[in-house]
């Protein structure tokens, strides 16, 4: 018969209550009744953001050489754990608007990335972030242009340091044009997540030591805030309709033209500063120019008139697109006038001065040339009565026959 020590005795008490107290707790807590079919919801926790978003910092950079930023950036670690991307975005507008979103993005992605897709897609994604953040405007052409009529403070530098004023190559502008189109149709780039803040990796920005580092594109540097308004669900606001227009692209979007023909004095006011090598004018004449010009380059053909007339009070200045049909001299012939693909004139003591377009040649420039109508000299026709008659000359049948009898000697 086996003897029990009083460890043995100690186990099984224990080994009892751990089989009772389940049951004893089951019974004794009340319970709500779950009826057959009925679903199950499990309680989530919420996640619960703070009470107000965090302030958007204007681009301020500390005093620091490139190499030096370089090791200064390189020493800042990236986030651990997942960087999840972004939800594709969905543009809600009609055409114009979307036109006009399209440009904003557009030239957002161009001016700070350069011509580079891979850039340019991920600055486009950090834009869209921004607008679906509640810290940032509503609208495309708002994020971009925020704090542009300041001389600081400009979310993106390009709005504020006068990079407008170089033109992109048509190239460029129709891929960084459907880089923009794309991402406001769906297309997400992922490697930047939720990103709201970028700067290349030569510079350091005051804000960037309180920021998530989170990615790396070429020479940029991609964060996003810390905590609750760094996640997803942060990220929740609409898109706003009414995408304005926006003057400082008129030069190169013809959806910023506000629709119509912009006034003249807009026009000069807005034209793209020219700086390459402005053509001689004419040797008998020091305030007028012809000269050829690329159309590809009609951007910059208001500010390379300007460039030429300088401080004359009056000036003319004439371009056209084809060789064949460019003028050396004055006066112009009419098949040159209706030729030439861009005029400007000054005369400061009549207080005029305009910029004309040959607006069949460029569509949808204005104002516009008035066409000459030319009309063929009519065809030389035939003398068919023979040459004019000469004075002191006697026709053969004209001439008065002698009367008869008359010899012509003596008989």
């Amino acid at each position: 018969m086996p003897t029990f020590r009083p460890l043995h005795l100690i186990l099984a008490a224990i080994a009892l209550a751990a089989i009772a107290l389940p049951l004893i707790v089951t019974h004794l807590v009340p319970h709500a009744a779950v009826e057959i079919g009925e679903p199950i919801i499990l309680s989530q926790r919420a996640v619960v953001p703070q009470a107000a978003p965090p302030p958007v910092e204007p681009v301020e950079y500390a005093e620091i050489a490139p190499e030096d930023a370089r090791a200064i950036n390189a020493a800042v670690p990236f986030v651990k754990g997942p960087v999840p991307p972004a939800r594709p975005f969905r543009f809600v507008g009609g055409t114009e608007e979307f036109a006009r979103a399209t440009d904003c993005l557009a030239a957002v992605a161009y001016y700070e990335a350069g011509d580079d897709a891979v850039g340019e897609r991920a600055v486009v994604q950090v834009v869209l972030n921004r607008l679906r953040h509640p810290a940032f405007p509503k609208t495309v052409c708002g994020v971009v242009f925020q704090g542009a009529e300041r001389t600081t403070g400009c979310q993106f530098t390009f709005t504020c340091d006068g990079a407008l004023r170089r033109t992109p190559s048509p190239a460029a502008w129709t891929r960084a044009r459907d880089i923009a189109a794309k991402a406001l149709r769906g297309s997400v780039y992922k490697p930047v997540g939720w990103a709201t803040h970028y700067h290349t990796d030569w510079v350091v920005p005051y804000w960037s030591s309180s920021l998530d580092k989170i990615a790396e594109v070429n020479t940029h540097l991609f964060f996003r805030w810390t905590g609750w308004w760094g996640t997803g669900p942060a990220f929740n606001r609409g898109q706003q309709p009414g995408e304005a227009t926006i003057p400082q692209l008129a030069a190169i979007s013809e959806y910023h033209r506000g629709g119509a023909p912009l006034a003249d004095d807009v026009q000069l006011a807005e034209a793209v500063p020219f700086f390459g090598r402005t053509p001689a004018p004419l040797a008998g004449d020091r305030d007028t120019f012809l000269t050829m010009l690329n159309p590809a380059q009609a951007d910059t053909f208001q500010g390379m008139a300007l460039a030429s007339c300088g401080e004359r009070p009056r000036c003319k200045f004439m371009g056209w697109t084809e060789p064949d049909a460019m003028a050396f001299t004055l006066p112009l012939t009419p098949e040159q006038m209706n030729a030439m693909s861009f005029s400007y004139i000054r005369d400061r003591g009549s207080n005029f001065e305009r910029a004309l377009w040959n607006c069949e040649e460029f569509k949808k420039r204005a104002p516009c040339m008035k066409r000459m109508t030319l009309r063929a000299a009519p065809a030389p026709q035939e003398n068919l009565r023979g040459p004019a008659e000469l004075e002191g000359v006697r026709r053969k049948a004209d001439a008065i026959e002698p009367p008869p009898g008359n010899a012509a000697g003596v008989e």
